[in-house]
């Protein structure tokens, strides 16, 4: 789903790199509406779970994978507002240090999944949760794949990258069904949570409660073991074009491996443990500074 460097032509890149600042600036500002000091740090923990998550690639047909986005997910538990926050910190971490989604291509990638991504995977929670709330979730989680990835598609269309009809239908196909998984992952976590803490979604000042500790802690197994059944081959985006990105753009723990360690494991172990402190210290900081504008 993270569109790399080299894909995008500059005019592309450039206008949702403009389109997404403000877009951020908003989100920032409705987020502190309902943020204070006793929820900040949710959005560390929440944001350092959907990066483990996204770390674990699943087989979506022959050859091709797909990943959790988790903009769903952090919209239901967070508000859209934060959730947009949170989900930017992680597109930003994974940029600069995992050279996951190019730094050119940042604010696309922050406007498909930050902002569009997560507007629909809330949407359908906010208005059909009263009627049917666990189809409103499963909904939720597959729009925000689906409106995502038509956004990085079109992107591509734009920049002229060539898009064989049968490949493109192709691609589309896996992202439904990436989609769909989606939709049943964002079901079973909200589900899981709302177990852990009955109030989750209810009562805000009740969200520091133990269940952090154990949604830190599934985040924690799926950093460092989660990785032992990670699909390794591309997903939909990377089966239309394979650019790669430019040497002065190498991020220091690039492919999710700490470089100059024999185990393949114990590579990628380290690096997703230091990604989870990343992004949890990078959205603890957001969710604090937010707070206290306002306070």
């Amino acid at each position: 789903m993270h569109i790399p460097d080299g894909f995008l032509s500059a005019p592309v890149w450039g206008a949702f790199d403009v389109l997404a600042l403000p877009a951020l600036g908003i989100a920032a500002r409705r987020a502190q509406r309902g943020l204070d000091e006793r929820n900040v740090p949710l959005l560390g923990v929440m944001g350092a779970f959907v990066f483990a998550a996204q770390m674990i690639n699943f087989p979506v047909g022959p050859g091709t994978s797909g990943h959790l986005v988790g903009a769903a997910l952090l919209a239901i538990a967070l508000g859209p507002a934060a959730a947009s926050v949170v989900m930017t910190s992680i597109l930003a971490i994974q940029a600069l240090v995992f050279q996951d989604g190019g730094i050119l291509s940042l604010g696309a990638n922050i406007f498909n999944m930050a902002i569009a991504g997560v507007l629909a995977g809330y949407l359908p929670y906010r208005l059909l949760a009263h009627a049917h709330r666990a189809s409103a979730i499963f909904l939720g989680g597959v729009l925000s794949v689906l409106v995502s990835a038509a956004f990085a598609f079109a992107e591509l269309a734009a920049s002229g990258v060539p898009m064989p009809r049968r490949l493109l239908l192709l691609s589309m196909g896996f992202f439904l069904v990436g989609a769909l998984v989606e939709g049943a992952i964002t079901l079973a976590a909200v589900g899981a949570m709302e177990r852990l803490n009955p109030h989750w979604l209810r009562a805000p000042e009740q969200k520091t409660s133990p269940a952090l500790r154990w949604i830190a802690a599934a985040a924690l197994l799926l950093a460092v073991a989660g990785i032992l059944i990670a699909s390794r081959y591309p997903d939909g985006i990377e089966h239309l074009a394979a650019p790669s990105a430019p040497a002065w753009l190498h991020a220091p723990l690039a492919g999710y491996r700490v470089h100059g360690i024999e185990s393949p494991w114990l590579r990628r172990s380290l690096a997703g443990a230091a990604g989870l402190i990343l992004i949890y210290g990078a959205c603890l900081f957001a969710g604090r500074l937010i707070s206290r504008r306002s306070a």
